[in-house]
């Protein structure tokens, strides 16, 4: 009796685990047919449609109602299998991305024009799914060595910590910003000189963003292996976020993961990862997760007995320390 009800358990189990291996999949369709249908129709007609108005926030703001009916359903998954959930650290990621998006809209509004000056400074300009092409993957290129550089060279690292301060990792990670949110824009501006629409470059780094929402979680494993090998996944994500000291500096990419296997960052999942950083914060207040580093860097330059040793403090990796004398 026992081996025919264990028999009819595994069944069931299988059927469930079935059950949820279609809705997966089926959710991955809509989500990728939403998102192609975002690109291919509605931005590039809210671009147009919505001149002067910056499109890479309103589509961060339109997105807030999905954030919140996934990371409600993320904390339903968990807990039902009796993982702990840190609604504390969820409450500070969640206050980093509002504060973030509030200090953006304005900045965003510069972004559009410093690039709408650069694009005029070149006699030719792309249009259509051309430009909406260049774009996308011009701004995942961008990314790549924006993110490389924010944990390579310490004066970015020190804005960048703030999305890594978390010892959790989950969909409420992503939302967790920095408020100093001019440092994407050097490595954005190269894409002007291609003739780009300042507002199509914006919504592509939207879009960039977006994606990225979805690979901060524990509850996926990983996927098919040619999707592993060309896009950025949770898996790989969770890699980044690794304290470990195989994770450190490993899978910059935004959208796509190739960037990694071409400049050599790519570290596959192995072991499981220990979230947060090499020296934790301590802290669920937001404010000080953001100034933190900003001070500790600043008093390091500032005391630093030579101009050699002060560029070299803002200059070289996080960690970096002058030769005794």
């Amino acid at each position: 009796m026992s081996g025919m009800q264990s028999t009819a358990e595994a069944r069931q189990e299988k059927f469930l685990a079935n059950g949820r291996t279609r809705v997966i999949l089926a959710c991955g369709v809509l989500v990728a047919g939403l998102s192609t249908a975002a690109v291919v129709i509605v931005i590039p007609r809210l671009a147009s449609a919505m001149s002067g108005m910056d499109v890479s926030t309103i589509l961060i703001w339109l997105a807030i109602p999905v954030f919140i009916i996934a990371v409600g359903a993320e904390i339903v998954y968990l807990e039902r299998r009796g993982k702990p959930y840190d609604y504390r650290d969820s409450a500070t990621s969640i206050a980093g991305g509002l504060g973030y998006q509030l200090l953006n809209i304005p900045w965003a509004l510069v972004e559009l024009a410093i690039f709408a000056f650069v694009s005029s400074l070149v006699p030719w300009h792309l249009e259509g799914w051309a430009a909406w092409a260049v774009a996308l993957v011009g701004v995942d290129f961008a990314y790549y060595w924006f993110h490389r550089a924010h944990h390579e060279i310490r004066v970015f690292w020190s804005v960048h910590v703030v999305h890594h301060s978390s010892e959790s990792f989950n969909l409420t990670t992503a939302l967790r910003t920095p408020w100093l949110v001019v440092t994407s824009l050097p490595f954005l501006v190269p894409l002007a000189l291609s003739g780009i629409d300042g507002k199509i470059i914006a919504a592509s780094y939207a879009i960039n963003l977006l994606y990225q929402f979805g690979i901060h979680t524990e509850v996926i494993d990983k996927l098919w292996a040619p999707v592993e090998f060309v896009f950025n996944t949770p898996s790989h994500h969770r890699v980044h976020h690794g304290s470990n000291t195989e994770y450190l500096d490993r899978n910059y990419g935004g959208v796509l993961i190739i960037w990694d296997r071409i400049f050599g960052s790519f570290e596959p999942e192995g072991e499981r990862a220990i979230y947060g950083l090499t020296k934790n914060v301590e802290t669920y207040n937001i404010a000080k997760i953001n100034a933190r580093e900003i001070v500790a860097l600043w008093r390091d330059v500032r005391n630093a007995a030579t101009l050699s040793d002060k560029l070299g403090f803002l200059f070289r990796g996080p960690g970096w320390q002058p030769r005794p004398t």
